[in-house]
This record gives C-alpha cells, sequence and structure tokens, in this order.
C-alpha cells in the first residue's frame, strides 16, 4: 500500500481516498477576509480548485465565498473547523456533504478557425449551449455554463477545433429546497 506525508505532522499515512468538497462559507464583506482564508489553505497546504467571491446581502454586509477543494476526510473536516473559528466568518457549508446541491460555472472560450473548423466550432457550441458573445471572421468568444464537467469537455472539443485561450469564473453553488444557509 503507499504512502503519503501526513501535512501536519511529516509522518506517512496510509494514502487516504481524495474526496471533492464544495465550500460555501458566509463572511463579513470587509477587507483582508479572502486573504485570511486563502492564507490558511496556503499554509497548510490545502488546494484550492475553484474560488468565487460575491457580495450576497441587500446592504453589502455579507459576501458569500464558494471554494472548490479536494482532500481526505479528515482534512475537509479540519478544513471547515479551521475556517469556522476565523472571526469574521459567519458560517462554513460543507455543501458536498450537506446532500443535492446545485453547481454552476462559467466559462468564456475563445475559438480561432476558418472554413470547416468555424462550422465545426458553431455545430459544438449549438450542442452545448453555448453562446457566441464575440464573432470575427477569424474567431468566435463563446460563453458556456453548467456544470464543471460539461464546461471540461467543451473546452476539450474546442481544442480539435481551434482552441486559442479560455477564462473560467469558479463554481458558484447553492443547496437544493426551499431554505437559505
Amino acid at each position: 500500500m503507499a504512502t503519503v506525508p501526513d501535512m501536519h505532522t511529516g509522518a506517512h499515512a496510509a494514502e487516504e481516498p481524495q474526496e471533492r468538497h464544495t465550500l460555501s462559507i458566509l463572511v463579513d464583506n470587509e477587507s483582508g477576509v479572502l486573504g485570511r482564508i486563502t492564507g490558511l489553505f496556503s499554509a497548510r497546504g490545502y488546494n484550492i480548485e475553484s474560488l468565487t467571491v460575491a457580495d450576497v446581502s441587500e446592504d453589502h454586509a455579507v459576501s458569500r465565498i464558494t471554494i472548490v477543494t479536494t482532500g481526505p476526510s479528515r482534512v475537509i473536516d479540519q478544513i471547515r473547523a479551521q475556517l469556522d473559528r476565523i472571526v469574521p466568518v459567519h458560517s462554513v457549508t460543507d455543501l458536498t456533504a450537506l446532500g443535492p446541491h446545485v453547481e454552476r460555472e462559467l466559462a468564456l472560450v475563445k475559438v480561432a478557425g476558418t472554413g470547416e473548423k468555424r462550422v465545426e466550432a458553431l455545430r459544438l457550441a449549438d450542442i452545448f449551449r453555448a453562446r457566441p458573445v464575440d464573432t470575427t471572421t477569424s474567431s468566435f468568444v463563446f460563453e458556456v455554463s453548467g456544470s464543471t464537467t460539461k464546461v471540461d469537455q467543451f473546452i476539450e472539443l474546442m481544442r480539435e477545433v481551434g482552441l486559442v485561450e479560455v477564462a473560467r469564473g469558479g463554481v458558484v453553488a447553492l443547496s437544493r429546497g426551499a431554505t437559505a444557509l
């Protein structure tokens, strides 16, 4: 059985299964909060796969930070506990552990090509419900949204027809049902 170094003790432990979790963190909308949260991840060697932040209250006092991270179950539990201790944090919710939730990601995908490559790019965009938001005679910028898997698949297919550049907005997520976090 393979071993990996333990992040905190440096000792080797049996390799634990990696889990992908989406965390929703409500925080005071003030300077430095995002830095403290990302600093916690950085200092402990935790990876952030996706991060989005936006003001979510009418009075602009609260922001929602959505972080997608991967690690063994015990590490995810540690992350949640440590985030909960940061003073401007109101709540930390592990949407993955909570159950059914909705996740979406937005990407802008620039594709260059002429002739058949251009026609194929438009055909694929239609299949993925990607919308052209900029068009020239030699390129498109498509807006695509959906699950991370859908966005990944669209980008991979566009590589074959002339992918130039990608900008991804990160995952946003909400729990399902009528209640708020």
